[in-house]
């Protein structure tokens, strides 16, 4: 029986352009899609943040430019706190799955495995903060 689950995930972009949050955006979207073997439909929403520094582009086309017209997407800006990490877009995919929830492979490339330690994974071969 499938049920709704929650999927986060964090980028560090270097540079507040089109192109580079369009590209980390997609990048990891597609880790997320892939280590946890979905499809568009199985995807229910997915909610967008943004360091108050990324605002070049509305992260949430990247998705779009997929084709994923059918998956509501919103974005919006993280909290400001005081020393917090600069550059981050944050991802919560909500998922249709028969997945359990220690199951579920949340997706921290980079620098931002550094913020949940706890759900960063293993190895990511394609951080865009390495790049």
């Amino acid at each position: 029986m499938n049920k709704l689950r929650g999927i986060r995930g964090a980028i560090r972009v270097k540079e507040n352009t089109k192109e580079k949050i369009l590209d980390s955006t997609k990048r990891l979207l597609w880790k997320m899609v892939r280590e946890n073997d979905l499809k568009a439909e199985d995807i229910a929403s997915i909610f967008i943040t943004a360091t108050s520094d990324l605002n070049a582009e509305f992260p949430a086309y990247a998705i779009r430019e997929l084709g994923w017209k059918m998956v509501p997407v919103l974005c919006a800006r993280e909290i400001e706190v005081p020393q917090s990490m600069t550059g981050v877009i944050r991802i919560l995919m909500h998922v249709n799955t028969s997945v359990s929830q220690d199951q579920i492979k949340h997706q921290y490339l980079g620098e931002t495995k550094s913020l949940r330690p706890d759900l960063a994974g293993g190895e990511d071969d394609d951080s865009a903060d390495e790049k």
